[in-house]
């Protein structure tokens, strides 16, 4: 009976041990990336001066598409730190002791990573197509509840660019009575429009807003001639441009990232599964299902990773973990590059690097679990000199000799500096306080009884009112008194 307790009691440990590092690596990371996150986007808060409830909104819907990366790192990251403590305080060395191997240890941090693995899947396959629609959604508002918020009674508005607008009177059903509309897009000369009443409508599918006229004029001149037309309803039709751009992706166009799973399946077939079109669409569906199997297989190799610290040896797992988790990234981006081109089958190119990166994964557990480094001794001697060839051997050439051209700037500086000064410059002149003379130190008078006082230099004394003697007199008429 208690051989069957202890693998609930160690699994529900381990399993304790990964939760703290990983909350903990989470909330850092997700403070960097909001960090990041926020710059960009106060350019779009303060232009349409969003409050901030409609900011938390707009935030909230970023937040999926940030959560793709950090939950990935943040699972790694814990896991890696987890054992990296466990080891440094001889844990592992223990468990070992009692008969537990690694492949004992790995169920719980399987079982953790999958459920964070399935969180991601829930973000990427879900959350962030609907956080994209609905921050389409928001920005459309926000851009129409500022022209909404521009359009007042007896003033001019240029809240819609080209169009200049001027209302006499707004009743309760934001309908308008006595419009008169400046219209200057694409023309030298304005179209004036007068009318007795009018209203907007806005429609969100189009990100453009109508306004309405009914009952009036329009004044067309162009040149000498001029044409003026009566109607009884007239329409303009306005796109809006509102500043949509957060780090340089448009949140306010519908794209590949805001459809469903569905959605990408029809578009593809609507398009040919063989075109072009076609693959990028699938290339967006392969795209979702693969970075969670990613964020799996990355959390995965944080044991065998997190094991390499001890007593006496570095903590190198951090740096190796953050090493691997880039390289995946690249490597996942550049096959579905690759893919979305058609140099390679849609198949290979999104999932070869999981399937890759579980082999590596594997034989690093392999290693590990027999006690053997994570490299072989060639690739690790490989690896220095590919390292120490590409990246210590400049930087140390590259500080060496920013090294000597600052000693030699430094020499050059003091050269000059010795050249220019004078070479009693800073030394104690003696004075006679009696004939009111002083000396330089070179002057066979510098030690004569009377020279009771001391200045620092020439200058305080000949702000104290002192001259020097003849012989000091030719040494120091080149040189100003007010120097």
């Amino acid at each position: 009976m208690q051989r069957k307790g202890i693998p609930l009691l160690l699994y529900s440990y381990l399993a304790t041990e990964l939760l703290a590092p990983f909350f903990a690596s989470f909330l850092i990371l997700y403070g960097v990336f909001f960090l990041i996150r926020l710059i960009p986007l106060l350019e779009i808060v303060l232009e349409l001066g969003i409050n901030l409830p409609d900011f938390i909104r707009l935030f909230s819907y970023i937040f999926p598409h940030m959560l793709l990366y950090v939950i990935p790192m943040a699972s790694m990251a814990g896991v890696i730190i987890g054992f990296t403590r466990l080891t440094n305080e001889r844990e592992i060395l223990a468990l070992k002791a009692c008969g537990i191997s690694l492949r004992q240890m790995l169920p719980p941090v399987i079982m953790v990573s999958t459920v964070i693995a399935a969180l991601t899947g829930y973000f990427s396959v879900h959350l962030i197509p609907a956080g994209q629609i609905a921050m389409h959604q928001l920005m459309f508002q926000l851009a129409k509840e500022k022209i909404d918020s521009g359009i007042k009674e007896k003033k001019f508005t240029e809240a819609l660019g080209d169009l200049v607008v001027y209302v006499d009177d707004i009743d309760e059903n934001e309908h308008w009575n006595g419009v008169y509309i400046s219209d200057m897009r694409g023309r030298e000369q304005p179209i004036i429009i007068m009318a007795k009443k009018g209203r907007m409508k806005a429609d969100i599918n189009t990100m453009s807003v109508t306004i309405i006229l009914d009952n009036g004029t329009l004044h067309n001149t162009d040149g000498l001639d001029s044409q003026i037309v009566r109607f009884k309803r007239y329409q303009l039709h306005i796109p809006l441009k509102p500043p949509t751009r957060i780090d340089g992706d448009d949140v306010t166009k519908l794209s590949r990232g805001s459809m469903s799973q569905q959605q990408l399946i029809v578009a593809a077939q609507k398009y040919g599964v063989d075109s072009q079109a076609g693959v990028n669409y699938l290339t967006e569906y392969h795209h979702r299902l693969a970075l969670p199997v990613g964020c799996l297989i990355l959390s995965l190799l944080g044991l065998p990773l997190g094991l390499q610290a001890g007593p006496g040896r570095k903590a190198v797992g951090i740096p190796l973990g953050l090493g691997f988790f880039v390289l995946y990234y690249i490597v996942f981006t550049l096959f579905r590059v690759m893919a979305e081109d058609m140099a390679l089958p849609l198949l290979a190119g999104m999932w070869l690097p999981n399937i890759i990166f579980t082999i590596t994964t594997g034989i690093i557990f392999w290693r590990v679990e027999q006690e053997k480094p994570i490299f072989s001794e060639r690739l690790t001697f490989w690896l220095e000199s590919v390292i120490d060839a590409l990246f210590l051997i400049p930087l140390k050439r590259f500080f060496n000799l920013f090294g000597q051209l600052l000693s030699m700037s430094k020499k050059q500086r003091r050269s000059t500096k010795k050249k220019e000064e004078p070479a009693w410059e800073g030394m104690l002149v003696h004075a006679d306080a009696k004939k009111r003379i002083f000396h330089l130190p070179s002057c066979e008078q510098y030690h004569c009884e009377d020279c009771t006082l001391q200045f620092n230099s020439i200058f305080v004394a000949y702000e104290a009112g002192f001259e020097p003697c003849p012989y000091c007199e030719k040494q120091v008429e080149k040189y100003p008194k007010n120097s």
